[in-house]
């Protein structure tokens, strides 16, 4: 013989409802102690009846389980919104990003790569910074030729 199904909603009668809530609960802590035993997962349940009666159970220490659950609760919200310290480091980050790529393209142009789109004044501008290097090149350059030849060369 099948059972019936019984329809969800609020039984009425006073000790019918009390009968109910007592095997459901009973059947509900049996679930969660077979869940845990053959999970080995860590399970917290707290029921409060209509009367206000605490039921409990925990599969180690409730204390553990509600730390460990509140300490997981924070870390997803902080999750969901990033620390103050890495939105400094994002922006850090695309700052010095930003520059890189504008020194490589300074690097380039300094090269005689990229020069399209540059008015006369930058390119003027470009002309002369190459101008002091190419003059601090050939003074470095002076200068080492000048101590090679000072020095006394030893022949064996």
């Amino acid at each position: 013989m099948k059972r019936k199904r019984i329809e969800m909603k609020k039984i009425d009668n006073r000790a019918a409802r009390q009968v109910t809530f007592s095997k459901r609960r009973r059947g509900l802590f049996k679930k969660a102690m077979e869940l845990s035993t053959l999970c080995d997962a860590e399970i917290a349940l707290i029921v409060f009846s209509s009367t206000g009666k605490l039921f409990d159970y925990a599969s180690s220490s409730m204390q553990q389980v509600i730390e460990r659950h509140n300490l997981h609760s924070k870390n997803l919200s902080k999750m969901d919104k990033p620390s103050v310290e890495l939105q400094r480091a994002n922006s850090t980050n695309t700052l010095l990003s930003d520059e890189i790529v504008g020194k490589a393209h300074e690097l380039r142009q300094m090269k005689g790569e990229e020069l399209q789109g540059l008015n006369i004044e930058e390119l003027q501008k470009l002309e002369q910074l190459l101008k002091v290097g190419l003059s601090r090149i050939s003074n470095a350059k002076g200068a080492q030729l000048m101590e090679d030849n000072q020095q006394p060369t030893q022949v064996s």
